[in-house]
């Protein structure tokens, strides 16, 4: 409500909008067997550079915290498990903040020190800036177009990566980026979906062991994982139909 403010049937009109475009990629997906996309640059340029598709896509994405079990589940597991495990006055980066609500929950906590947020799309930038300021953050924070690969290493305690992998080419790259920018004995919070079409959705992943394992390779310990189902569906029916279901997993890196 704080960050829909007067415009809250926008927001629910754009959340029924994105019901529709993920219904048509879903029926893609049933049929071919793979996500539509292959490559950054196709999403790039149909999604992430146009800023009034970007728009609606993060304010149907933020009513999904409220409606959807997978999406629901995996905020208040990062809300109450995985902040208040990190270390006090702590150093905090969101590569891909969206629609900003991961972002303002790790700002308020009570042992975060500095925030950053880094994103490559001016449109995410500014919806993350708008929902900080309407949801009222005090803590400063620092949101800027950054591209991941190119930052320098051992930059952050703690590292959110939630919904950014199954973007990629390459997640492999990625998580060995991320593994690279926390420094020693950081955190890192990295959440994908499995079976899970959307239109900017390139890297396809078919269990949430295949997720975990990736992270694994990428040098880092897990230490925690939770596996969210749909709404009415159990683990292994969602398992069973390939089904979406929201992957986190929590993971160290060795001090």
């Amino acid at each position: 409500m704080q960050i829909s403010g007067d415009d809250l049937t926008t927001f629910l009109e754009d959340y029924r909008w994105l019901c529709g475009v993920l219904m048509e990629e879903e029926l893609f997906f049933r049929r071919e067997n793979r996500y539509r996309l292959s490559t950054f640059a196709e999403a790039e340029r149909t999604v992430y550079a146009d800023r009034v598709f970007m728009t609606r896509y993060m304010n149907g994405l933020l009513m999904t915290q409220l409606w959807w079990a997978n999406h629901s589940s995996v905020l208040r597991y990062y809300r109450d498990s995985f902040l208040p495990g990190n270390k006090q006055q702590c150093r905090h980066l969101e590569i891909g903040p969206g629609h900003g609500l991961f972002l303002y929950l790790a700002a308020s906590a009570p042992n975060a020190g500095a925030i950053a947020g880094w994103d490559v799309s001016p449109a995410s930038i500014a919806i993350t800036r708008s929902a900080m300021n309407a949801m009222g953050a005090t803590r400063p924070f620092d949101l800027s177009l950054v591209n991941m690969f190119e930052a320098p290493g051992g930059q952050f305690d703690s590292l959110t990566f939630s919904e950014v992998l199954e973007h990629l080419e390459n997640p492999a790259q990625a998580l060995a980026a991320i593994a690279n920018l926390l420094a020693p004995s950081g955190r890192a919070f990295i959440q994908a979906p499995v079976n899970s079409p959307a239109p900017d959705h390139i890297s396809l992943f078919r269990s949430p062991e295949e997720i975990v394992e990736l992270v694994r390779e990428s040098g880092l310990v897990v230490e925690d994982t939770l596996f969210a189902p749909p709404a009415g569906v159990t683990l292994e029916r969602a398992r069973e139909m390939a089904l979406t279901i929201s992957t986190v997993v929590v993971a160290s890196k060795s001090g």
